[in-house]
């Protein structure tokens, strides 16, 4: 399965302009609130109609602005899974699945039978919806799409009402499906580490935008934005400038620090405004008896516990940005942070990304 959508469409005082690509894989569109996933999905499935561009799947043409096509909801075999649960109470599960599929009723039950079972879901075939728990619920809302013969899920934040454990059983689950069946997906949520675990392939879109889309890891590693990095929750974003480069680093200062980074935007030259990203599990504390690349003297002013994790809020002692690492417990408690609060601070140089400035640093 191949999709390539790109279209616009305004909604109010909202616009939505995005050009998405998917395969066989689950392509994750990640956002806050308001973003535009929900309506990038309700337009692929034709749900709404976009003003301008195209959507096609496989080469077949589901939408043009240009020629006036618009196949119907019901023609462009799109499975379609929403947060809010429309299962009927009235009758059992097995029908629920079967609803509105051809043939003899036996024939239809074999076939809700043989979508449950790949769910994990035997044995409630003829209990009543009101009788499952909120997972059990959500795989018969997926069941239900599956016995038909769809060639791409729309997933529009289908775990974001469940507790955490039911959710990643949830996503294992569709990992497994997505892999056994060789289906597309396409998966709205705007929960970061939801979006980390489940993505083939990262979009983060805001306010109607597509910032930036490509492979995990290389989205997260990599920002294109300041925003892109805010959006994924990057706590240590620092505007500075370029004082030296070099073929495999460069140079920036920050106010009176001086760091080198290993991970940058091409074509940055000397003098350029530029943004500094680093990810707060990704700075190193040291007691200061050995040399530290990119190493400050710091102080912890205040530190958060959550969980397994302590945040910490470190002031450089030359001056300078707040610095903010994310530490687990363990190394928290060998290294006795608890009753140390002076310590040497180092940033890796591969962990440092710098980017080119965009606008005025937000208050």
């Amino acid at each position: 399965m191949t999709l390539d959508a790109a279209f616009a469409l305004t909604a109010g005082r909202f616009t939505l302009d995005v050009a998405i690509e998917a395969a066989d894989e689950i392509l994750v569109l990640f956002g806050a609130s308001g973003a535009g996933k929900s309506l990038t999905l309700r337009a692929i499935a034709g749900l709404v109609r976009p003003d301008r561009g195209h959507i096609t799947v496989d080469g077949e043409v589901l939408f043009d602005a240009a020629t006036d096509v618009e196949v119907p909801v019901e023609a462009r075999r799109m499975g379609y899974v929403v947060q809010e649960l429309a299962l009927f109470p009235h009758l059992p599960v097995w029908e629920n699945v079967a609803f509105a599929l051809p043939g003899t009723r036996l024939d239809r039950r074999r076939r809700a039978e043989a979508a449950l079972a790949a769910l994990g879901l035997e044995g409630i075939a003829d209990r009543s919806p009101g009788t499952l728990s909120g997972g059990q619920r959500q795989r018969v809302a997926l069941a239900r799409v599956l016995v038909r013969d769809v060639r791409l899920l729309l997933l529009d934040e289908p775990f974001s009402a469940l507790d955490d454990t039911i959710r990643r059983a949830l996503r294992l689950e569709l990992r497994r499906l997505q892999r056994e069946l060789g289906r597309g997906a396409i998966f709205v949520t705007h929960d970061l580490r939801e979006a980390y675990l489940l993505a083939d392939r990262l979009v983060v879109l805001d306010v109607g935008q597509v910032l930036q889309a490509g492979a995990p890891n290389d989205v997260f590693s990599r920002p294109r934005s300041r925003r892109v990095a805010e959006l994924l929750g990057v706590r240590n974003l620092y505007r500075g400038r370029v004082v030296a480069t070099a073929p495999d680093s460069v140079e920036v200062e920050i106010g009176p620090l001086r760091w080198r980074a290993a991970s940058w935007e091409v074509g940055l030259v000397v003098g350029d405004a530029v943004d500094v990203a680093v990810r707060s599990e990704r700075v190193v504390l040291r007691r200061g008896d050995r040399p530290a690349v990119n190493g400050l003297d710091a102080t912890i002013e205040a530190e958060e516990a959550y969980g397994a994790n302590h945040l910490l809020h470190l002031r450089p002692q030359m001056g300078g940005p707040t610095i903010e690492v994310d530490m687990p417990a363990r190394p928290y408690e060998v290294l006795g942070v608890a009753t140390k609060k002076d310590w040497l601070v180092e940033i890796p140089p591969a962990d440092l990304h710098v980017m080119r400035a965009v606008g005025d640093v937000p208050a």
